[in-house]
Order: structure tokens, then sequence, then C-alpha cells
């Protein structure tokens, strides 16, 4: 019988998620976060910030598309784009597929963590640092956005969940968004992970506080999910714009704008997988619509860790 070491993540006091590790590929504490990268059992390399599982080489792809492609679709001509953490550089592979992306600005706060991944998974970022539309930036990226004028017209958030004394609870607050908002072009859209979606039990209460926050800052706030078999439950993703009236479920043209707009074929994304992803289940909508609380920079949200 071989001797597994295992991965180990709670998702509440109640409840955990565990997976065979094979490997150590690099372990370390920066200065902002503990960071390990690993061979999974089932999942192969992956990137674990905090304790908690980031990506995986077996099943990224469906987190990274989920992310980036329904608000680079929706936008009508996407040129710039501002990436939000996103240190395995997935993110930036799948906005890069874009034809009419110009320039990609990727702000990550820990540039150890975007060293060790250029590093050790470049199947994760296949080369996208070195594109010439690529900026990357190593500094708080709430400052960078309070500090900078120039506006984008998407803006993705790809950051860990939000635990207490990790670098990412200031991004998941009313004040941030509004600060988001007000580097937004018209039209202009953001997209973000916003914890599981299940709304029982473990986590539940990432999903519907983020997506009632968003609501107290954009007029259109769109919530979809997908089935990232790594991350043991289903992951929710908002979407976001300062226009009213944004409606996902309208497009119904997405097969004709991936075959036109993006380059090299999709693994995950289509015409169907969009549909289903925001055509929530009713509790989940119920628990949507019922969410009274706000995430504020003196009222933080920290998932259980």
């Amino acid at each position: 019988m071989k001797n597994y070491r295992w991965l180990t993540e709670l998702l509440s006091p109640e409840e955990g998620h565990f997976v065979s590790i094979r490997e150590f590929l690099f372990s370390t504490t920066t200065e902002y976060q503990s960071l390990d990268i690993l061979e999974l059992g089932d999942y192969g390399k992956c990137l674990v910030l905090d304790g908690r599982l980031q990506s995986t080489l077996e099943d990224e792809f469906i987190y990274h598309e989920a992310l980036v492609h329904p608000p680079l679709l929706l936008h009508p001509n996407p040129e710039r784009v501002f990436i939000v953490g996103g240190g395995e550089g997935a993110t930036l592979r799948e906005v890069l597929r874009h034809r009419s992306v110009r320039k990609a600005l990727m702000v990550d706060i820990d540039r150890e963590v975007v060293s060790r991944c250029k590093e050790l998974l470049p199947e994760f970022h296949q080369g996208s640092f070195d594109d010439p539309r690529v900026v990357l930036e190593f500094t708080d990226a709430r400052r960078y956005l309070e500090e900078n004028p120039e506006t984008f017209d998407v803006i993705l958030i790809d950051i860990s969940e939000p635990v207490e004394e990790g670098p990412a609870y200031l991004l998941f607050t009313r004040e941030f968004y509004q600060v988001v908002k007000d580097r937004l072009n018209r039209p202009g859209l953001i997209a973000l992970q916003a914890g599981a979606a299940t709304c029982i039990g473990a986590g539940g209460e990432c999903f519907s506080a983020v997506h009632n926050t968003l609501e107290s800052v954009f007029p259109s706030v769109s919530a979809y999910m997908a089935s990232v078999p790594s991350f043991s439950i289903p992951w929710g993703f908002c979407l976001a714009s300062p226009e009213p009236g944004l409606d996902p479920l309208s497009l119904r043209d997405v097969d004709d704008l991936i075959r036109s707009r993006i380059q090299g074929s999709l693994r995950f994304y289509d015409q169907l997988t969009h549909q289903g992803m925001f055509s929530l289940p009713k509790h989940i909508r119920t628990r949507l619509a019922e969410e009274q609380r706000l995430i504020e920079d003196n009222a933080p949200l920290f998932t259980y860790r």
C-alpha cells in the first residue's frame, strides 16, 4: 500500500476535502502568504496559497475559461484588460486568446508566487508572460487602481479566498468594488471568483455576500457557477457592469463569437455551457435574493481556514 500524504482543506468546522500528495515540488512562506506547488495524485501539478488549493493541471481550464470568456465575449470589443492576481498566468493565457486585446495589465502583490509559477508551472501560463501585450506589476492591486487613472474595458479579479491575515480580504469589499467601477470604460465589465456556490453548508455565505455587495455598487450583476472537480463543490462567479440591463442569458451566439474572436480551441466553454452556468438552481437564486450582508472595509468577510 502506498504511503500517501494528504492535502486537506477544511471548508467549515464540519466539512473538508482531501487529495493525495505525490510530491512536494516547492514550499515556502513569502512576504504575504504560504506558497506550495505540489503534484497531486489525481490532479497533477497544483498551486496552493495559504493552504487553499488555487488550481490544478487537470481541471484549471474549467475555472479559467469560466472566469475569462463570459465577460470578454459579452463586451463588444475588449482591448484593455486588467487582471487582479492570477499568479499562475492561466487567466492571462486565456485573455490573450482574444484577438481584440491590445493590452493586458496584470497586477499581483506577490512577486515570488509569479516567479515560482513561471518556473514550475509552464503548462499553466504557456509562455503568456512573454507576450508583448502584457504589462506585469508587483504591488497591491487596490492601491494601483486608486493611484492610477487608467481605465479598462474588462477587469478580472482572480484572487485567493478572503482568509484572515491573508492578502486578499480587502479586495472583496464594497469600497474596492467602487474603485473598480471607477476604472471601467463604458461599456465595461468585471468578473471575479466568488467562492463556493452551494449556498448550503460549507462556504454558503461568501457567494451570496459577494453578490449582494456587488449589487450595492453596480446596476447590473449576474451570478453564475461552474463545477471544478478539484474544488470538490460547485464554484461561484459574478459578472458586473456599470451599464444597466446586462443579461448574459441574452447572448445566443457564443459559438460564433468563439470562432471569430478567440484564437485556438476551448475545452470547457461554449454556447451550451454558457447557458448552463447562468441557469442557477432555485435554492441558490433564493439565497442570493435574500442575502443582506454587505462586505465592507470595516466589516470584512473571512472564509473558514
